[in-house]
């Protein structure tokens, strides 16, 4: 994106828009934590090459968990339009939907942890089971750091006076771009952990 302006001149010159150093920084963030998951992913396909693999059916809660963090990835970019559009209701009644639904989507992960559990598949047991629960553990770790960045932005949603300045859009875009980046890694992880 250019912005032509004016020089003392007269002449037009052109300046590029940079992205926000705090976005960049989330970028960088966000491109280390999917070397991380991709790092994993490729462990675990050179593990099952090597045999002593249990294939088990994988509880179905997973799957219903995908939709929960779907939905609430929904819920906060409704909420995003409306903190743009001056809708203080969209805003913060959308943010508080996705915070709510980021603390269901940690229960139940846990849940979906017991039903391995009651299933006979173990943390220290077959590295199959193994590999579920450091993945999905792992990716729970950093959704409850997305929970808690969606906590902050509640706070600052409902203790100021509601004014969408440019401020305080740049922040609540860093919330976003990590919330919608955890939901997209948790669909990857599914497609690769139930196709392979």
């Amino acid at each position: 994106m250019t912005r032509v302006m004016t020089d003392i001149h007269g002449q037009n010159m052109e300046r590029r828009s940079r992205i926000h150093p705090h976005k960049l920084a989330l970028w960088i963030g966000l491109a280390s934590i999917m070397m991380m998951f991709v790092a994993l992913t490729s462990a675990y396909l050179v593990k099952k090459g090597g045999g002593e693999w249990l294939d088990f059916e994988v509880p179905q809660i997973f799957y219903f968990n995908a939709f929960v963090l779907i939905f609430s990835s929904v819920l906060l970019q409704a909420s995003y339009v409306g903190f743009k559009r001056g809708h203080e209701k969209t805003y913060k009644y959308g943010l508080a939907g996705a915070f709510v639904l980021g603390i269901v989507f940690v229960i139940l992960q846990y849940k979906g942890w017991q039903a391995l559990y009651d299933l006979g598949i173990y943390l220290s047991g077959n590295p199959s089971g193994s590999f579920l629960y450091i993945i999905s553990g792992l990716h729970a770790l950093h959704v409850i750091g997305g929970i808690v960045a969606l906590l902050v932005a509640l706070i600052f949603a409902f203790r100021l006076r509601f004014v969408p300045t440019k401020r305080r859009r740049n922040r609540f875009e860093l919330v976003i771009h990590y919330w919608h980046f955890m939901g997209f890694l948790w669909l990857y992880l599914l497609i690769f952990l139930f196709s392979i």
